[in-house]
């Protein structure tokens, strides 16, 4: 993974390893090495840790049910990389924290790739990092939170450079994936509505043959 980009690169919140929404501020393959993390990670309340990745951080937050995370070069401290994950924690369960359970791949992108940009290039532009900090407060102390290489939480030891490597080869298939989980939301949608016609259609038969039988076929009562 090469750039020299400096802050907050990538973020993303998801359900488990489905991806809620998210946005790249470099090309490479930081979905992809998120993708595999978030496929091992296992969310509790409170849980934190950070994962080194070459010259690259991988920051994770948890509120037991969504995982919130973040790509950063090495040289951007936790302390800041955590309080923008709060951030983004707070401002999207209040937009969209009831949709969340049953919401599907990349279905709040649209809805919230924008927050995810601004707050990206708010901080990117702080040369000192501390805004974030001084809004949310004081961040829980970090001493416990685990910094490993990210080599440790990938099966087998898979290194990065592999991924790095195949990176041409699966990012066809994740622009697959976001394209097949739009088309699957079209045609959920497209049924849901189909099957509310019918009802509508069924009760006003029902109607019908219920005032013929009290009236006539001709409903003069």
């Amino acid at each position: 993974m090469t750039t020299n980009s400096k802050g907050i690169l990538y973020a993303l919140v998801a359900r488990g390893p489905v991806i809620l929404c998210e946005y790249n501020l470099v090309r490479g393959n930081a979905p992809l090495v998120a993708l595999n993390l978030l496929e091992k990670w296992v969310p509790r309340p409170d849980a934190k840790a950070s994962y080194v990745a070459d010259k690259h951080v991988f920051h994770l937050l948890s509120d037991g049910e969504l995982t919130y995370l973040c790509m950063s070069d090495e040289s951007l401290g936790r302390r800041v990389a955590f309080a923008f994950l709060a951030d983004v924690q707070s401002t999207f369960l209040a937009a969209h924290g009831a949709s969340t359970r049953s919401a599907l791949a990349y279905e709040l992108n649209t809805a919230f790739e924008p927050e995810l940009r601004s707050r990206m290039l708010r901080l990117n532009a702080d040369p000192r990092a501390d805004a974030l900090t001084r809004i949310h407060g004081d961040v829980a102390e970090l001493k416990s939170i685990m910094v490993d290489n990210i080599d440790k939480i990938l099966d087998r030891g898979e290194r990065l450079d592999l991924l790095v490597e195949r990176t041409d080869d699966l990012a066809s298939s994740t622009f697959t994936f976001k394209r097949e989980a739009r088309r699957v939301h079209g045609a959920l949608w497209w049924r849901s509505v189909r099957l509310r016609v019918c009802i509508l259609a069924l009760c006003a038969l029902c109607l019908y043959v219920l005032l013929a039988v009290v009236c006539s076929p001709t409903l003069h009562c």
